[in-house]
């Protein structure tokens, strides 16, 4: 993980490859003819990160066969970072920067009521993490923070207790990190509840009727735990809500990733939690999300 990608200096011609141009024209198309949107900056992020002409080979027919280009390269950028993702784990989203986003300005204002720099480390809690893209991002943006991950996939677990080991040095403060294997907030240490400022929830929420329609990618190499929400999208995001107020600070707050058909949906059940909510939305990102908080004594 690093804060910027460094662009890879080998010039593959050195190594008996084509001339570069030649050889990103002849990436680009066999990614094209494969229906790969994105065919040109994928084709930059392949000849950036490859060693040799093998290695790239190798790597544009497992794209070409519909493999995540980030579990290829093992690495996505995300809120300007490089984060490290492997074979099988789920590939963090753009629109997810929303997220971080906004629990980053949360935890700004939570530690100004801490007393500023200097005063305890706000608890952010990264539920449903994946790579753990979401809290690692927020240490480096908004730290310090003490950050705490959790997600039923082993593979994922592995791959942010990882990253989050290494976050102390990386991030330049006082920034911690953990990850645990289990389900939503069953792994988490006791002592947590009722201390979690950002309380931060990219569950799945794709209804379980429309997992067919994603793109191969994402269904075949991707855990069905990440995508599949059940019937309406919510089943997870609904046990979340529900157990949330046991484990938010006073003033600490909810947020969870959906999509805007349901996010009226989500924001009620928050309510009937006791967490007045909020929607929030970014058309450039095509995000959508429910922000609910723990309202003080």
């Amino acid at each position: 993980m690093s804060r910027e990608p460094e662009p890879a200096r080998a010039a593959l011609h050195e190594r008996g490859a084509a001339e570069p141009g030649r050889a990103t024209a002849e990436v680009v198309a066999r990614l094209r003819s494969a229906g790969c949107v994105f065919a040109e900056d994928e084709a930059g992020v392949l000849l950036s990160s490859v060693g040799s002409q093998t290695e790239l080979d190798a790597w544009v027919a497992r794209r070409v066969a519909g493999e995540p280009l980030e579990q290829i390269v093992g690495w996505a950028q995300f809120c300007g970072l490089r984060i490290a993702v492997r074979p099988g784990v789920f590939v963090p989203r753009l629109r997810t920067e929303l997220l971080v986003r906004e629990a980053a300005t949360l935890l700004r204002q939570a530690r100004a009521v801490r007393g500023g720099s200097g005063g305890e480390r706000p608890v952010v809690v990264d539920l449903c993490c994946g790579s753990g893209a979401v809290g690692v991002a927020l240490a480096v943006l908004a730290g310090p923070v003490e950050v705490h991950a959790a997600d039923l996939d082993p593979a994922a677990v592995d791959c942010a207790g990882s990253t989050l080991a290494g976050l102390a040095a990386m991030a330049g403060d006082r920034s911690t990190g953990q990850a645990y294997l289990g389900d939503l907030f069953e792994p988490l240490p006791p002592r947590l509840r009722g201390t979690v400022d950002a309380l931060v929830v990219n569950a799945p929420y794709v209804p379980t009727a429309q997992i067919a329609l994603m793109p191969p990618e994402a269904r075949l190499h991707e855990p069905i735990t990440a995508l599949d929400g059940g019937p309406d999208g919510l089943d997870v995001a609904r046990r979340a809500v529900a157990a949330a107020p046991d484990w938010l600070a006073p003033g600490g707050q909810m947020l969870v990733e959906t999509s805007a058909r349901q996010a009226p949906a989500l924001r009620e059940l928050m309510a009937a939690a006791g967490l007045p909510a909020r929607v929030v939305s970014d058309s450039d990102l095509d995000a959508t999300a429910v922000i609910g908080w723990r309202p003080r004594p």
